[in-house]
């Protein structure tokens, strides 16, 4: 039996008031917030063995290069990416939207004939298509949507259903034999609503297409294993599975790292360079990880890893289908509506709402007067938004360390809301 309060007071920051409450933390899906052990671990590598990894010979760059490359290691099991070459499937980035930037950029380099033979596989031109979603946020949407323009290719995308989910049973239609690549959301960062990839994913690899998976908002909620998920590409970022900001990781199946051309370039991501002739790169990881790593952050996610194997995904999951179950309540007030799915299954504890006649910021002020931190706005991912007839929204999304208490307490609040503003 999992102790959750004992998990909640490993968490430094919730021991305070915010306007003279106590603090409640409902805005993981915007970021995490860190355990003890997580703020430590970087403290402690900058006390102790702070170095430059992969270069020098020094007794602390051996250091830091044997505690970074543990770190992609451990961060590797958590996703399933922990065969015997697990640690070489693991690209650290500065975060879920560099590394969707960065496969966006190399794809175009392949399709300008870079990265020779292997990166054929990769090259698009004007016929062939890319698909997303309008469930996407963003850091999906614009890098795939620019690529497109880029190179010619048709974009494409996925419709929802009523409730905001992504309708995989069109994946026959959508995905045809001209499609290239596919960047689908594992769980839509405003509905809270788990896509069903598995359809998604084979009608991609049937017609030899590249399939690209946003797990930001499933690593930290779900259990994950991408080789078992059969995806090409998985990224996602430290700062929402409970680490530090400023770095996000890329997994990629191996054969195909090796078959993609660098986006950046510059120090330790060369083997050989010459002013006459092109440069020979490096291998994966080391090719995609130009210039100097956020090593302390590295270590310090790595801790974050460990720790949330220690909790246990499955005990993670089930304790915020617990946490999601109370935040559902909200769909039950007099004139709030819920965008996403209003019955707990296929999703996580991440809940977008509207209140009628109120304005979403308005809604946040008077929440955040209660010491209730949500978020407020499109959440990034604006198409999601209009699908549901709006422009913005608030939205509670539950981690490891909320309580039932804390969905009760902001189901209390909203329901107060528009009789404040006398709606």
């Amino acid at each position: 039996m999992v102790d959750f309060q004992a998990i909640r007071d490993q968490f430094p920051i919730l021991n305070q008031q915010i306007h003279g409450h106590p603090l409640v933390y409902l805005d993981s899906a915007a970021t995490s917030q860190k355990p003890q052990t997580v703020i430590d671990a970087e403290s402690e590598f900058y006390r102790t063995i702070n170095a430059g990894v992969h270069r020098g010979a020094h007794e602390l760059a051996a250091l830091s290069t044997e505690a970074f490359e543990q770190a992609r290691a451990k961060v590797a099991a958590l996703v399933g990416a922990n065969a015997a070459e697990g640690e070489e499937e693991i690209v650290v980035t500065a975060g879920a939207t560099a590394g969707l930037n960065l496969l966006a950029t190399a794809i175009g380099n392949a399709s300008l004939g870079r990265g020779g033979d292997a990166a054929k596989r990769f090259a698009l031109k004007p016929g062939d298509e890319i698909v997303v979603s309008k469930a996407e946020h963003h850091s999906v949407l614009l890098p795939f949507q620019e690529l497109a323009a880029r190179t010619g290719a048709t974009f494409k995308w996925f419709d929802l259903d009523d409730e905001g989910r992504v309708r995989s049973d069109t994946a026959d239609e959508v995905i045809t034999e001209r499609t290239k690549v596919v960047a689908i959301t594992h769980v839509g960062n405003t509905t809270g609503a788990i896509t069903d990839i598995a359809p998604i994913i084979r009608r991609a690899h049937e017609v030899g297409a590249i399939f690209i998976l946003d797990a930001c908002q499933s690593v930290p909620h779900l259990a994950v294993n991408f080789h078992a998920l059969d995806v090409d590409f998985a990224a996602w970022s430290a700062h929402k599975m409970y680490g530090p900001t400023g770095v996000g990781f890329l997994y990629g199946k191996r054969e195909l790292l090796e078959a993609l051309p660098p986006a950046n370039f510059g120090g330790s991501m060369v083997e050989l360079a010459w002013m006459d002739q092109p440069a020979q790169y490096m291998a994966p990881p080391a090719r995609f990880e130009a210039g100097t790593q956020p090593v302390a952050q590295v270590v310090a996610a790595g801790v974050a890893a460990d720790w949330m194997r220690s909790v246990g995904m499955e005990n993670i999951e089930a304790h915020e289908k617990t946490i999601a179950a109370e935040l559902l309540k909200l769909g039950d007030i007099d004139g709030v509506r819920i965008l996403g799915p209003r019955e707990n299954v296929n999703r996580i504890g991440t809940v977008a709402f509207d209140v009628q006649g109120v304005h979403p910021h308005d809604v946040g002020q008077f929440i955040d007067a209660q010491g209730i931190a949500i978020r407020v706005g499109h959440h990034c991912a604006q198409p999601v938004h209009r699908h549901f007839g709006l422009f913005a929204s608030n939205r509670a999304s539950s981690g490891v360390y909320n309580s039932v208490q804390d969905a009760q307490v902001l189901v209390e609040a909203v329901g107060k809301v528009r009789a404040f503003f006398r709606v």
